[in-house]
């Protein structure tokens, strides 16, 4: 796992804002709902930064806790590290197999049905259909789903589409962990278990980038922290967490 890490150099992410004719106005709304800062953007219009210039190096055996208000821009950044977003400007390199876990439903499909949805989610997450087909036997047994999974998901309740969503996406090798929070899944009996298995993945991983707003958590899980205010990312002590 010597191989696997995350550097970035000077990345920033912008969110433009079109059609923002009572500026003043704009601004305001925009402070009080993001810890973004609001700036123009390269091409005059008003955007908000996400994520200023932030400069990190992560390598084998870290443990990433991202800290800081609704809006600092832990999720954007969770989604660069995960491809989601491209930086307008500055450089990331990652090294290892990324496993995220920020939006267990992404490429399902509520009309196919549940072992459909296990090959939707396994292509979204880079699997080949061979190495899926190796899998879904595992991945049928751990979501407890029995015959349901011969039905379209749209049949599912809420808690049935999470514990398939989740049994796939946690089925893959995983070198970097990322995660919005620490997640729950289904009735007691099944969360223990998925907790189990969140906890056997961290383990054997070489990277986690986790944002938490638990400082129980972050203290237990993470041997380093970074808070994220108004964009920026700067590296801090455990016990300076700010709640």
């Amino acid at each position: 796992m010597d191989n696997v890490f995350i550097k970035a150099d000077n990345i920033s992410v912008e969110f433009p804002i079109y059609n923002a004719s009572h500026r003043s106005l704009k601004k305001a709304v925009i402070r009080a709902t993001t810890g973004g800062r609001v700036a123009a953007s390269a091409g005059g219009h008003v955007a908000v930064r996400a994520i200023d210039n932030a400069s990190f190096h992560f390598q084998p055996g870290d443990r990433i806790g991202l800290v800081g208000h609704n809006g600092s821009g832990k999720t954007t950044l969770l989604r660069v590290l995960s491809g989601v977003y491209e930086p307008f400007n500055g450089k990331i390199e990652i090294s290892g197999n990324i496993v995220s876990l920020l939006d267990l439903s992404l490429g399902m499909d509520s009309e196919s049905t549940g072992f459909e949805n296990i090959f939707l989610r396994g292509v979204m997450m880079g699997m080949r259909p061979k190495e899926i087909e190796s899998k879904i036997d595992e991945i049928a047994e751990f979501s407890e789903l029995g015959d349901y999974l011969n039905m379209p998901t749209r049949t599912y309740s809420s808690g049935m589409s999470l514990r398939l969503a989740f049994a796939t996406s946690t089925s893959l090798k995983a070198d970097i962990i990322l995660m919005d929070e620490w997640l729950s899944v289904g009735d007691a009996d099944f969360n223990q278990k998925a907790s189990r298995r969140l906890e056997g993945m961290v383990e054997n991983s070489s990277i986690l980038v986790l944002a938490s707003h638990s400082k129980t958590l972050i203290q237990k899980l993470c041997n380093r922290v970074f808070s994220l205010e108004h964009g920026i990312v700067k590296e801090i002590l455990a016990s300076e967490i700010p709640f």
